[in-house]
């Protein structure tokens, strides 16, 4: 009896330990291949709902021990759809096969309030994954997309503390602000500049308005939408990103050096001043810049997460030092993602913190330094025997681009702050409620101060060199130096309230948002003052009391803008309705409207709506038999989109302030009256979009393309018109009337030619092509006609001359100026007047022709991505075609006249000085700007499972802008694009640089 119950007894335990052992044992073996069965080395396997993973070897396969029988795995790899797949026990010889992101229509794209899958788009949107953007040494996030998304046009120097201008499908306006809306984590107006490069997981562009409507009046120029990286409940991960490199200028303007400068005055007969000839041989242009600029870049971040929430921090410090001398660019940004779930995962808490601390150091009087770095002459010194630095007070306007960096400080600091709580709740019948709740503050503190040096300069007529269109003016530096500081605060309150609504009734979904937002900002909360008068040197901006003003006859301090200070406010209620009948036929339908406070009075709500369709035609019955075509799709949307940047909360308002002076008593007496016509009739400016859309996947994504074809109109276009004193006092007033035009076309292409178990070949390729129109720019009041001559540099003998237009029917960027027709028989340069003949005294303004516009006629994009066994190459080439640049530079530098007191260009060295109309502003100055440009090539090396902990290791090197192919004789062709100027290279480009960097990627 006793044996037998020690034996049940005995079985019992075995029987309890068997189920045990089970139950926290049971394993899982097999491999993960691609769509077409190659397999995937470097794949993640987890365990739902835990942190157990492993990675797939080099040929795929894979062996992992789950906590019990019905587990569920979660495979995923960077380029596929992740698969889920439920366990039945233990499993050996598994195969399991990812989709690849090609072939993957089920992709999400963020679209604003919401997601959906890209293969039920009705709108134009692309979407560009973390690992597809631009590499290099990048501080901007525009430069991120640069060529990689067709119809984006942006355009970058080589200055570390300046933004890439973005223009999206063409100018829309001629207001200031020209840039699309950035949208980061649902928050939207976000400083892109604040997000880190390596936080990004997606950004996904929103270009027609049918896909932007949804943001109603500030959507005109499109929409970015960014997502950053989130925490997987899946798996705890640590990474690692570092990279260092090397930038060295990639081009210089070809300037004479003292030999040949010496020789072309002999030749001519014209003779240096003794002041200025000190039998130097200066290169003054590379006497400002560095040697090698080094930039490096650290990005540390956590991420994981548990069965009830899940984390995401990082830390990332960028620095860059320009390749000018006193340039440089650094920033720290701390960023922390929590989401917590709760009541059985119906409610998700989130809270999102992002702190980016950058400081600016700038270049002092930065265009004025370039500009002089090519007008000095090279037979001059730095600096004298002595060690002082040259200089020629008595000739006016010569300034030496040294002192100027080594005697001034600018200097700009800020501090961005974000943060947004945000609430899910999942309710009955399909719905789902958001709340976000966001607070933006951007503290931003500037200073400038310039030594007793300076002061000399006051003599010798010192003329800043602002970018076009601005007109340079004289600068006065005070006596014994001058500061300027100042501190501003710009914050951004938001609440976001909406519905969701996603309902399958049988062949029927339907996805439906409603929602209000509030948003309030305050801008310009803050002081700024100058000073002038210290009794040393090194005191800098910081202090101003030590400054002693009220001594200098005439100085006033500048206290700045009158109108820093503004308070706008924006409410909007949104509404959009989506509806897919059998995943073939598809609707969507959207409206926003929106007050602001910006506008007039009468006029201060607006309406946007949209609409959309789509038709899957691949998932009609007749295509059901054939294997070419895995997405057919083909699409039309229409909608109105508002601009309301560029404009503050004075615009529509009348203002009164110092007028001037008159004369009274013996005396010149301040004026004070109205400055600023109020109209409360000003209303938004309006872009309405039609764009016609074709999706095409071959070959079970092999073959992929896209092609969009659009027409953008914007009317009602905001512009400060020259009007009436007579109608109106001030004799301006900011009004509607313009109409612009954009009609263009968007292809894009990816293949993979080649892909087998050990080299794949994947290529992209998008082109897109836009015509640009002033359509309308006359207004009741305007009393100019129908045209603005406008942009005028300014250079030395070109007073008066003017480069663009705006015009009827003509393009922004339309270069309007003389028309270059050869030389006499005497050798000097002539010109066509207006009636067509020639002559050698043309008139400013008169005698002018349209010759050419900056606007590309295409803009090109052409990635292409190699992978061999553990190393992979990315080449990247963008190109811009059939675009003019009017080179002032050149113009400016071609003087054969003076060559005894200004530096020339090599190739002016057959021209003669009887020629006294070589420089003069003309067509003979305007230059092809095509280029194509090998922006980027990477090569990389990548290890797998190198230990128990480091799950992944990349090492690679990059470099960037490794050539250009151009006729522009400048320094480089991508002069800037955006602005109302585009196309101008004046005297103040940044040079561009070549960067070479070294870098690794770990992954714990």
């Amino acid at each position: 009896m006793k044996k037998t119950k020690f034996k049940l007894l005995a079985l019992f335990f075995l029987i309890a330990f068997s189920i045990n052992s089970w139950a926290q044992k049971t394993q899982v073996s097999g491999k993960v291949v691609d769509d077409q069965n190659l397999p995937l080395p470097g794949a993640n396997v987890i365990e739902s709902g835990t942190k157990n993973g492993v990675m797939t070897d080099f040929d795929g396969k894979f062996r992992i021990d789950v906590s019990k029988p019905n587990a569920v795995i979660v495979v995923s790899f960077v380029g596929f759809a992740d698969q889920t797949v439920k366990l039945s026990g233990s499993k050996s010889n598994l195969t399991i096969k990812l989709a690849s992101g090609a072939n993957n229509l089920e992709q999400v794209v963020v679209v604003g309030y919401g997601k959906g899958s890209r293969k039920n788009l009705t709108t134009s949107v692309t979407s560009v994954k973390a690992e597809d953007m631009n590499k290099g040494a990048i501080s901007d996030v525009g430069q991120l997309l640069q060529g990689k998304v067709a119809g984006l046009n942006i355009s970058s120097s080589g200055d570390p503390t300046r933004k890439a201008s973005v223009v999206m499908r063409g100018v829309s306006t001629l207001n200031s602000s020209q840039g699309p809306f950035y949208v980061v984590d649902g928050i939207p107006g976000v400083d892109i500049s604040m997000i880190s490069p390596d936080d990004i997981a997606t950004i996904d562009v929103l270009k027609d308005a049918a896909a932007t409507a949804i943001y109603g009046n500030r959507a005109a120029n499109g929409v970015i939408m960014v997502t950053t990286k989130k925490g997987s409940k899946e798996r705890t991960q640590i990474a690692y990103n570092s990279y260092f490199g090397i930038e060295n200028v990639s081009n210089q303007l070809d300037m004479m050096n003292a030999t040949q400068l010496r020789a072309f005055t002999t030749k001519n007969n014209l003779n240096f001043t003794p002041e200025n000839d000190k039998g130097a041989n200066t290169n003054w242009q590379k006497a400002i810049l560095r040697s090698g600029a080094l930039s490096s870049s650290h990005n540390l971040s956590i991420s994981g997460g548990g069965e009830k929430s899940t984390y995401s921090a990082s830390l990332t410090s960028i620095k860059r030092e320009g390749i000018l001398k006193k340039s440089d660019f650094g920033r720290v940004i701390a960023r922390l993602s929590v989401e917590q779930f709760a009541f059985n995962d119906k409610v998700k808490f989130g809270l999102n913190v992002t702190n980016s601390v950058s400081k600016y150091e700038n270049v002092p009087q930065r265009n004025t330094v370039l500009l002089q770095a090519v007008n000095h002459l090279p037979v001059s010194p730095v600096r004298n025997e002595d060690g002082t630095f040259f200089e020629n007070f008595a000739s006016t306007g010569y300034f030496n681009p040294v002192a100027l960096i080594d005697h001034g400080t600018d200097e700009t600091k800020t501090s961005n702050l974000i943060g947004n709580f945000t609430t899910e709740v999942k309710l009955p019948f399909g719905f789902t409620y958001n709340l976000n709740i966001a607070h933006q503050k951007l503290s931003t503190s500037h200073g400038e101060f310039y030594d007793s040096y300076y002061s000399q300069y006051n003599s010798a007529n010192f003329y800043n060199n602002p970018d076009p269109p601005l007109t340079k003016t004289l600068v006065n530096f005070g006596v014994n130096g001058s500061a300027l500081r100042n501190y501003y605060e710009n914050t951004n309150n938001i609440v976001e309230s909406f519905l969701n609504w996603d309902k399958e009734i049988g062949n029927h979904k339907i996805k439906a948002v409603l929602g209000y937002s509030w948003q309030e900002n305050t801008l310009g909360d803050g002081f700024q003052a100058t000073s002038t008068n210290f009794p040393v040197d090194n005191v800098g901006y910081n202090n101003l009391a030590l400054s002693n003003y009220t001594s200098v006859s005439g100085y006033v301090v500048n206290f700045g803008d009158s109108q820093a200070y503004q308070k706008t406010r924006l409410i909007s209620q949104f509404a959009r309705l989506n509806y897919n009948f059998n995943d073939k036929y598809l609707l969507q339908g959207t409206v926003r409207r929106d007050g602001g406070s910006v506008f007039g009075a009468n006029n201060r709500w607006g309406y946007f709506p949209s609409v959309g369709g789509a038709w899957r035609i691949d998932k009609e019955n007749f295509m059901q038999d054939q294997n070419v075509f895995s997405d057919l799709k083909l699409r039309a949307s229409y909608g109105v989109t508002g601009n309301s940047s560029g404009f503050n909360a004075y615009t529509a308002q009348f203002i009164s302030g110092s007028a001037g002076t008159f004369y009274y008593n013996g005396q010149q007496i301040g004026a004070y009256g109205p400055i600023q016509a109020a109209n409360p009739d000003l209303k938004w400016e309006k872009t309405a979009t039609t764009n016609l859309g074709l999706d095409v996947s071959l070959l079970k994504g092999a073959i992929t393309a896209s092609v969009d074809v659009y027409d953008k109109k914007t009317t009602d276009m905001i512009f400060n018109y020259q009007v009436n004193p007579v109608l109106v006092p001030v004799g301006s007033i900011v009004a509607n009337g313009g109409i612009m035009s954009n009609k263009g076309i968007e292809i894009a292409l990816g293949a993979t030619p080649v892909k087998t178990a050990n080299f794949n070949w994947s290529t992209n390729l998008n082109i897109a092509s836009n015509k640009n129109k002033i359509v309308k720019l006359t207004n009741p009041f305007f009393i100019g006609g129908d045209s603005i001559r406008r942009v005028q540099p300014d250079g030395a003998g070109q007073t008066g001359a003017t480069l663009q237009i705006l015009k009827e029917g003509k393009p922004l960027g339309q270069f309007f100026t003389l028309d270059y027709a050869g030389k006499d028989a005497n050798g000097v340069s002539q010109y066509y007047d207006k009636g067509g003949n020639l002559t050698t005294t043309p008139l400013n303004g008169v005698d002018y022709h349209y010759v050419g516009s900056a606007q590309p006629k295409v803009l090109l994009g052409w990635s292409n991505n190699f992978q061999y066994k553990n190393f992979d190459l990315s080449v990247f080439f963008r190109g811009v075609f059939g675009n003019k640049i009017f080179n002032a530079t050149r113009a400016d530098l071609f003087r054969p006249t003076t060559a005894m007191t200004t530096n020339i260009l090599v190739d002016v060295q057959n021209e003669s000085p009887n020629d006294f109309n070589s420089y003069r502003y003309s067509s003979r100055f305007i230059e092809d700007g095509s280029y194509i440009r090998l922006d980027n090539a990477t090569l990389g090396y990548n290890l797998k499972n190198i230990s128990k902990f480091i799950k992944s290791f990349r090492m690679y090197t990059t470099v960037n802008n490794l050539f250009v192919i151009t006729k522009y004789s400048g320094i480089d062709p991508e002069v800037e694009q955006g602005g109302t100027a585009p196309g101008v290279d004046s005297n103040n480009f940044y040079p561009k640089t070549r960067s070479f960097l070294l870098g690794f990627n770990v992954v714990f």
